[in-house]
């Protein structure tokens, strides 16, 4: 089954040139898809078109079309696109909004109206997932920047999305935690989930089934 599917995706900011042309992508259950790029080459853009975002929260003039779990993403609407897609920014303050770890991890679960036991179930397991049992009740400003990560990680896995998008998530991890995040994306693929990676840094590719390359607002998968 194809999770993401996108075809002929062009963008451009208002007034601005284009940034992406006729990009062709796909993502398969079971699978890690990577992106990679020179810095600006707008992978991040990219992957911001694909789970929603622009033109949803950033405005922005896209073309082509975005095929999740079947359906246009389009038309969508966002509680539904937020159940089948789920994103994780490489700078964990732009989406960490509550002072504590159970706090941030239950503001989704409780926006989609799920039962108290059903709440309670998702952030053990999701706080286990990423090694952070143990700080459930803890300030989030009392975190390093690397559990920051994996907390704005484990909120994501909490809302069990089909398609898991990571940008740059590793930028800001220790060893350990990058072994936690490897694994992670390992069971993502086991349980016949998917994952579309944002990285610029080879070593992390050992998760990898295929690999696209963004530069001057062209999109090209590479024989690996």
């Amino acid at each position: 089954m194809i999770v993401l599917q996108a075809d002929q995706i062009s963008f451009r900011y208002p007034s601005g040139p284009l940034l992406v042309e006729n990009a062709r992508l796909h993502v398969q259950a079971g699978e890690c898809v990577a992106v990679t790029g020179p810095s600006g080459s707008g992978k991040s853009t990219l992957l911001h078109i694909l789970s929603g975002i622009i033109p949803r929260s950033i405005q922005g003039e896209v073309s082509g079309e975005i095929l999740l779990c079947g359906d246009n993403l389009s038309q969508l609407s966002l509680a539904e696109t937020v159940r089948r897609v789920g994103v994780v920014f490489q700078d964990p303050e732009a989406q960490i909004f509550f002072p504590t770890v159970e706090g941030e991890i239950a503001f989704g679960l409780e926006n989609l109206c799920l039962p108290e036991g059903d709440m309670e179930r998702l952030i053990s397991s999701s706080l286990e997932a990423v090694g952070m049992a143990e700080y459930r009740y803890r300030a989030v400003k009392d975190l390093s920047q690397g559990q920051k990560q994996l907390i704005a990680l484990a909120a994501v896995l909490a809302m069990e999305p089909r398609l898991l998008i990571l940008d740059e998530v590793f930028a800001s991890l220790d060893e350990s935690g990058t072994q936690v995040v490897q694994k992670v994306i390992e069971d993502y693929k086991h349980s016949g989930r998917a994952v579309l990676l944002v990285e610029h840094d080879p070593e992390q590719f050992s998760v990898v089934d295929r690999l696209y390359h963004l530069a001057g607002g062209r999109l090209r998968e590479v024989v690996q």
